[in-house]
């Protein structure tokens, strides 16, 4: 007796660990059984919510490097119509593009003349949404960002591309009957508000990904759209950093430099990134809850079978001096082993097959709205991964402790004679 009450000293926890650790080995298909759902739960946990953090970090990139982490203008572009073409445009768009350059965090700055109007092919005219750009300095800063269909991008004195030249989206080439060197017309009212149109050439198509832009979405150099719009404003200035992370501090920091000017960042040029990110967190939310709740109910049932077959022992310990606290933490560590090796096991699942989809790439088919699928990728993110084995195993302990409960709290009478 001396020795057992000893071995099961409240302060040695030892021991205590041991006596739980042999105790899930008694029955080892039921115990096998509750780490598997366990394990198989806080894998599906980790690659939910690892898609959706890398879906995430997709879009933002998408997202920023569209805009650019920060976009310049005046505040009455941002949330006003204008009644004019760049009413509410920039002026000396040069000087402001020179200081801005001279912050160490911002890498580039790329002016951007946003307007709409007619493009004709002598015979068809449609409706275009246009972006006039720098053309070297764009695709140097972001890259391949359009999926070129055929011909060239646009570029500052390219040998073989006209000056007046436009990139159209492939649905607008295919409605014009398009393609490079097409000779078509850009019509659109001034600033002034006039008509006014300009002849240009095609020089190459391009896919967006999304069909209904690809329908109108049309893209020419800087000075073709001022030429148009007969004026050297430009709609906003987008400012690319040298890191996502430093967006904050340095729309705080330009907002400041210029407090007549906006400076918003690319989250609120951002809608579809926001609603994207409100659903799944709905969803994936509602699914690790739903998770969680059927991995409590299995520790749960495991635990309420194995103390109903050990009620007598329970009582015999009982008898020897064991504390009703002593039992419930020594079968709330029963709990807590059977859901942290799940949790351990799943961990290391969902680690592997996000390891092994960057080793076997698989593509998604194109999300609704959308023409182009997308590689499937799971993010490997330290804190999910801390916070569902922390949460995995705080529910499998609380669980087994609440269903123990009751029974190490019979009187010893009732507990022995337990049948």
């Amino acid at each position: 007796m001396n020795r057992l009450t000893t071995v099961l000293a409240p302060s040695r926890w030892g021991p205590w660990l041991k006596f739980a650790a042999l105790n899930t080995l008694r029955n080892r298909r039921r115990s096998a059984v509750t780490v598997t759902i366990a394990a198989l739960g806080t894998a599906a946990i980790l690659l939910a919510g690892g898609f959706a953090l890398s879906t995430y970090q997709a879009l933002a990139q998408a997202a920023a490097r569209t805009t650019g982490h920060l976009v310049i203008g005046q505040a009455a572009q941002f949330n006003s119509d204008e009644d004019t073409p760049l009413q509410h445009g920039l002026d000396d768009a040069a000087a402001l593009q020179a200081r801005l350059l001279a912050d160490d965090a911002v890498r580039q700055v790329l002016p951007r003349v946003q307007f709409s109007g007619l493009i004709s092919n002598g015979d068809k005219s449609v409706v275009m949404v246009a972006t006039g750009i720098e053309p070297d300095a764009e695709f140097a800063v972001k890259g391949p960002f359009l999926k070129i269909g055929a011909g060239k991008v646009l570029a500052s004195g390219q040998p073989g591309v006209p000056t007046l030249s436009v990139m159209l989206g492939d649905g607008l080439a295919r409605s014009l009957k398009a393609g490079p060197g097409t000779p078509l017309t850009l019509m659109a009212s001034t600033t002034e508000g006039a008509l006014n149109a300009v002849d240009v050439v095609v020089a190459g198509t391009f896919s967006t990904g999304v069909p209904d832009l690809d329908k109108r979405q049309v893209y020419t150099d800087l000075a073709t759209a001022q030429k148009l719009l007969v004026t050297p404003r430009i709609s906003s200035l987008g400012v690319f950093l040298t890191a996502m992370d430093a967006t904050p501090a340095a729309q705080t920091r330009l907002q400041a430099a210029w407090p007549k000017l906006t400076v918003q960042t690319w989250l609120d040029q951002a809608p579809f990134y926001r609603s994207v990110r409100d659903l799944y967190n709905r969803i994936f939310g509602m699914l690790g809850a739903v998770i969680g709740v059927i991995v409590v109910f299995v520790v749960t049932n495991a635990m309420a079978m194995a103390i109903i077959e050990r009620t007598r022992e329970i009582g015999t310990l009982r008898a020897l001096g064991t504390s009703s606290g002593q039992l419930t933490r020594g079968l709330a560590l029963e709990g807590l082993m059977l859901g942290g090796v799940g949790a351990a096991l799943g961990a290391l699942l969902a680690l592997g097959v996000a390891l092994a989809l960057l080793v076997f790439p698989v593509q998604m088919p194109p999300p609704p709205g959308r023409s182009d699928g997308y590689p499937l990728l799971v993010a490997v993110d330290p804190a999910l991964y801390a916070i569902t084995l922390l949460a995995m195993l705080a529910l499998a302990t609380v669980a087994s402790a609440w269903v123990a409960r009751r029974t190490v709290r019979l009187p010893i009478v009732n507990a022995l004679a337990h049948v």
